[in-house]
């Protein structure tokens, strides 16, 4: 738990007293959003481009989390605007899981996801938290409230699975290293 003498950066957004003029529900999805930003953006930096497409023990790559975060942003916000993906949106999970892509061309999707989910969060009609919404080819019932907790809970889940497979990939560097 964070203390006051803290400085700003090791409190988390939504102890950081921002976007206070934003209503609670949107305000939480969008500090969820910051804080997954903040995960990327200490830990990318760290890892190469061959670790971020490494799978470790199995393990799901490092780049497929921070660009599963980026497309799903924008399918989940796209069933939360009442819409059915477009046939870009249906291509994009096919390449989600793709080596190849560079580290910095990665952080540029993750960056302008975020940075276009947030103008889109900001444009849902909050007075309609408990509209329903189609999720989905079969379309499964949702809310668009609903969809905008799983899309915070959802950020944060594959933010926390990429931190975890990061250290893990750093932890086999410095073995590696050491064992040298």
């Amino acid at each position: 738990m964070a203390d006051a003498t803290q400085p700003e950066r090791m409190v988390e957004p939504w102890l950081r007293n921002t976007l206070s003029a934003v209503p609670a529900v949107p305000r939480a999805v969008l500090h969820a959003l910051e804080l997954a930003r903040e995960n990327v953006e200490h830990w990318t930096p760290q890892l190469t481009d061959e670790e971020i497409h490494a799978t470790p023990f199995g393990l799901t790559p490092y780049a497929f989390h921070v660009r599963h975060m980026a497309h799903s942003l924008d399918r989940l916000l796209t069933y939360a605007e009442g819409a059915p993906l477009n046939l870009m949106q249906r291509a994009a999970l096919s390449v989600e899981l793709e080596p190849g892509m560079s580290t910095q061309a990665m952080l540029a999707e993750f960056e302008s996801a975020l940075r276009e989910a947030a103008g889109r969060i900001r444009r849902l009609p909050l007075d309609q938290l408990e509209a329903p919404r189609a999720v989905g080819a079969k379309g499964l019932p949702a809310t668009l409230g609903g969809l905008l907790v799983h899309l915070a809970d959802h950020t944060q889940r594959h933010a926390g699975q990429a931190v975890t497979t990061a250290k893990l990939l750093l932890a086999l560097r410095a073995s590696r290293a050491a064992n040298v």
